[in-house]
């Protein structure tokens, strides 16, 4: 694996914590020739991706196609992985973010879309191991998390309300099952 330097570093940490894994804008003191070699090298090793900006969301340009577009820059799973976050998160995010721009021609605007906030979560805990059990096709129920993770169930439901839903925007739905009782999943497109 290549070694990743400070500033690309910096890139990916801040991208993590942005809404759909933007990379932009670019670290302070970093700008045109610079800049566009940082952003090769990293998009030569498949750490960003360089997709459409959506203007409606005043996403920033990294650089403008002349057709009245623009393109963004955001961080991939790879690029996530290289700074030690979770990769089902990471796939997660990247999976909202397509989805959402595949609903656009529907007539939906990615601001009725929720975006994750915060993406950077360590791998080997507690929460990415929810993150996985959720996305199983059955779902995972309360006693299920409970057991697995050593929680109260009053923990476990607070958790994917608070820290999954509303902090990091995951889509994740619950539905009543016989003999398991809620049942909750995160269906990532």
């Amino acid at each position: 694996m290549p070694k990743i330097t400070d500033t690309q570093t910096i890139i990916l940490t801040r991208a993590a914590t942005r809404p759909g894994n933007l990379a932009m804008p670019l670290p302070d003191g970093l700008a045109g020739a610079a800049a566009k070699m940082v952003v090769a090298k990293m998009i030569e090793r498949g750490w960003l991706e360089e997709v459409d900006a959506n203007l409606r969301c005043n996403e920033p340009l990294w650089r403008e196609t002349g057709d009245g577009h623009g393109t963004t820059l955001i961080a991939t799973e790879a690029g996530l992985e290289a700074i030690g976050v979770d990769p089902v998160v990471a796939s997660t995010v990247s999976n909202i973010r397509k989805a959402g721009a595949g609903t656009k021609s529907a007539g939906v605007t990615a601001g009725d879309i929720p975006t994750p906030k915060l993406a950077s979560i360590r791998q080997g805990t507690k929460q990415a191991l929810l993150i996985e059990m959720l996305q199983r096709p059955e779902g995972v129920s309360i006693q299920e998390i409970v057991k697995k993770l050593d929680w109260l169930p009053h923990t476990a439901r607070g958790v994917i309300s608070g820290a999954l839903k509303k902090k990091l925007g995951l889509p994740i739905t619950s539905e009543k099952q016989d003999g398991r009782g809620t049942v909750y999943k995160l269906d990532a497109a």
